[in-house]
């Protein structure tokens, strides 16, 4: 039995944490060489959906009017699931008609004690899956069109997300993204079919490749301390309509500092990349002094500080509150001091690099991207 497979990278963010969740808001990204992986084989009249993080066990599914059903008492595979339905809709609209398949997943996501490095393994687990249904469809499984799927896919969940770890490990590499308007989009899906919505061109969109400068160097470090980026994203939203004066002015001062950044990789200028990193990691800093949400921890202070001690410029990475922070430094510099520094407090070096699909994919970009 012919087996298809596909995978898709994690990714961390390296500026324009939180400011990115509102549309056409930049952020950047960088996708790392630790993938997860779907695979599946072709089924009779029941598929099966498995993964090593829920024990290993199959969990059946079936169809009804031709769509996936899971009994939902059973179903840790909310993103998976959602995955399979949007794009079997689009396979549907495509004039071919559905087979059941097994699928199973890998994950190099997590450590070996099942602890996630906040690496975007949902984000992964939904590309992966598409992929992996585009291919099994025997239909090209294309950039934009896996990106804009996988985001319907996470819309469909309520996802308060930014998307970007979608976009990360959909184009690969360092990315400069800013999110879709989510309310558009969803007026449209109720106007058009699927496959006219994924040919629209969705407002506020930008997905552009990076070039790092040659001297520039990602160091990882993970604090062990996983955190919840739903639940961080959640404690800000909550709290914004009691700061709308400050939230405006930490936006637009992201927008500024991370558009700087872009340019500075244009350049190839690492200085003004570090510059744009720490100016990041203060606005975040007053973020959490106007909400009360601790996004910079006391681990990944440790992280930063020693970091900036070893000619480095460093900052939590995402949602922050935990897992992973991260330093630009210059190629030049030794890392071995930091590392060494790093582990006497409990942090971990992750020896992660980027990872570049080979095919190149087409820049996504909004007439205010520059703005």
């Amino acid at each position: 039995m012919t087996v298809t497979e596909a995978s898709a990278p994690g990714k961390l963010f390296i500026a324009g944490e939180y400011a990115v969740v509102t549309p056409g808001h930049p952020s950047i990204l960088v996708a790392l060489d630790q993938f997860i992986t779907v695979s599946l084989e072709e089924a009779d009249t029941t598929g099966t959906i498995r993964s090593a993080q829920y024990g290993g066990l199959p969990i059946p599914w079936t169809r009804e009017e031709d769509q996936l059903v899971i009994d939902q008492r059973e179903n840790p595979f909310l993103y998976i699931t959602e995955a399979v339905k949007v794009t079997e809709r689009f396979i549907k609209e495509s004039g071919i008609p559905l087979s059941y398949f097994h699928l199973s997943v890998k994950s190099e996501l997590d450590n070996a004690s099942g602890k996630k490095y906040g690496l975007g393994s949902s984000g992964a687990v939904t590309v992966a899956t598409i992929k992996a249904l585009l291919k099994f469809y025997a239909i090209d499984p294309e950039f934009e069109l896996v990106y804009k799927l996988a985001s319907l896919a996470h819309l469909s969940v309520k996802s308060n997300g930014s998307f970007g770890d979608i976009a990360a490990s959909t184009y690969g590499g360092w990315i400069a993204y800013a999110c879709f308007d989510r309310q558009w989009v969803m007026d449209k899906a109720t106007e058009l079919t699927l496959t006219e919505l994924l040919k629209t061109e969705w407002p506020q969109l930008m997905i552009r490749p990076l070039t790092p400068p040659a001297n520039l160097r990602l160091v990882i470090g993970w604090t062990g301390s996983p955190a919840s980026t739903t639940h961080l994203v959640d404690r800000v939203n909550d709290v914004r309509g009691g700061i709308d004066d400050f939230y405006k002015t930490f936006l637009g001062a992201s927008k500024t500092c991370v558009n700087a950044m872009i340019a500075a990789f244009e350049k190839g200028d690492l200085q003004a990349i570090q510059a744009g990193i720490r100016e990041n990691r203060l606005l975040l800093q007053q973020l959490t002094a106007h909400t009360g949400v601790v996004i910079e921890t006391p681990p990944l202070t440790q992280l930063c500080d020693l970091a900036e001690k070893n000619l480095g410029a460093a900052k939590s990475s995402g949602a922050g509150g935990g897992d992973c922070g991260i330093v630009i430094i210059d190629r030049q510099s030794g890392i071995i001091p930091l590392i060494s520094e790093w582990e006497k407090v409990g942090i971990m070096n992750l020896p992660l690099h980027v990872f570049k699909y080979v095919r190149a994919a087409a820049p996504i970009e909004w007439k205010g991207a520059s703005e």
